[in-house]
């Protein structure tokens, strides 16, 4: 039994015999006292308990027990010592890594990106020059007496050229460029008549999906086709006129017409991308 249970025992034999002496000393007799003696009992041992468990705790609530200050042996302080020891050292490997770190990547890193900033800023702008180092006022001047007689023989210009260091392509003329080819004008011969002697109709299916429909006499030259192309939009430099059905390419030179290269009929023709490895 624990030390609370021990006088709550004897408490409740107490009351118990104080509750009966009572009874006797008065002669109670009946069923109802009998009751009434027992719900007092009851209520009895019940205060009883609760104050037997809430006492110990009142008093550890109202009167805590002093703080006993934990002693610190020699074991414990070197301890403490080592650890702290190793944790400033921790430390110190964690800094150098970083600083490191820092110093060789994070820093030209940002270095390299804003050179380049820098660098599409003034092309931008058309500021390049600021990007190189230049030079001093001066710089490469003649100042021997025999460059001074040197530079007297020589003209005004070249001697600025000489100073300066410019490159033999900054104080050269203009070159001079050939005059350009003249634009070929290319103009498509008129439509013949329908119900005229030789006519065909020829459909060019186009890369865009529309189709482009005109007449031709048989014995105009094939290369009308071509020109007929280019000026629907597709240049004969990258597209070229096929054959539906077998599928190539359409034969047009100045000197065939579009009877010898076989249209004879109405007939259809494909607009299509020329192949980079065939041309």
């Amino acid at each position: 039994m624990s030390v609370v249970g021990k006088p709550c025992a004897s408490l409740c034999a107490l009351a118990i015999l104080f509750v009966c002496c009572i009874s006797w000393k008065h002669s109670i007799v009946g069923v109802r006292d009998a009751l009434l003696l027992a719900g007092r009992t009851f209520l009895l041992l019940c205060s009883i308990t609760f104050a037997s468990y809430l006492y110990p705790r009142m008093k550890a609530l109202l009167f805590p027990p002093p703080c006993q200050e934990e002693t610190e042996g020699p074991e414990d302080a070197e301890a403490r010592l080592k650890q702290d020891i190793a944790r400033r050292v921790q430390q110190a490997k964690l800094n150098n890594k970083a600083s490191h770190y820092q110093e060789n990547v994070q820093k030209p890193k940002q270095e390299a990106r804003l050179r380049k900033k820098e660098e599409n800023f003034y092309a931008m702008t058309g500021e390049t020059w600021r990007l190189t180092e230049g030079r001093q006022l001066g710089e490469g001047e003649l100042g021997d007496q025999e460059d001074i007689e040197e530079q007297d023989e020589l003209t005004a210009q070249q001697r600025a050229i000489r100073r300066r260091k410019l490159p033999a392509m900054a104080y050269q003329g203009p070159d001079k460029k050939d005059p350009p080819l003249a634009k070929r004008v290319i103009v498509l011969p008129d439509e013949p008549p329908v119900d005229a002697e030789g006519v065909v109709n020829v459909a060019l299916r186009c890369l865009s999906g529309r189709t482009l429909k005109r007449r031709f006499l048989k014995s105009h030259p094939s290369t009308v086709l071509v020109d007929w192309m280019f000026k629907s939009g597709y240049h004969p430099a990258v597209y070229a006129i096929c054959e539906p059905y077998p599928r190539r390419p359409l034969q047009t030179e100045e000197h065939l017409t579009l009877e010898d290269v076989g249209i004879v009929r109405n007939t259809v023709l494909n607009v299509e991308e020329k192949d980079p490895s065939t041309t």
